[in-house]
């Protein structure tokens, strides 16, 4: 019940982030989310994509540094306090995030987050007994 992630280490200078993308668009690679981190020299982007496989073997190519992470994907309500329900579960669950971020998809009335927790079994335990699902790869790709 993970998804595929895949991290990118991005020199921290005007323009990398770019370059990055048409990468990716010259590849024909179908980007669905993405976060960014940075400190003073580099940056972190992580991407969720239609095709991990193939975008891991392009990014290499290209001399990326990158690397390929199970992270937890969950469909919450589109609403105010939904998030908060999500996060107070998790806290009250003694589960920590590492990071998250969210995305829309075409699905009404849904959003989405990632979620990357030390130990996604015990991450996953605790939102089923809540009543919150994570979505599995299938189930994500067919969101868009």
């Amino acid at each position: 019940m993970t998804v595929k992630q895949i991290s990118v280490f991005l020199e921290n200078r005007p323009g990398t982030l770019a370059e990055f993308i048409k990468v990716l668009e010259k590849s024909n690679i179908d980007l669905r989310a993405l976060s960014l981190a940075e400190n003073e020299d580099f940056g972190i982007v992580r991407v969720i994509v239609d095709d991990s496989y193939s975008t891991i073997q392009t990014l290499k190519e290209n001399g990326y540094v990158c690397s390929m992470t199970r992270v937890l994907a969950v469909e919450i309500p589109d609403k105010p306090g939904a998030l908060v329900n999500l996060l107070s579960v998790l806290g009250e669950g003694g589960i920590n995030l590492e990071y998250t971020y969210a995305f829309l998809s075409k699905k009404p009335g849904s959003a989405f987050m990632i979620l990357r927790v030390a130990d996604p079994k015990e991450a996953i335990a605790v939102l089923q007994k809540a009543g919150i699902r994570p979505v599995c790869q299938d189930e994500f790709e067919g969101l868009f």
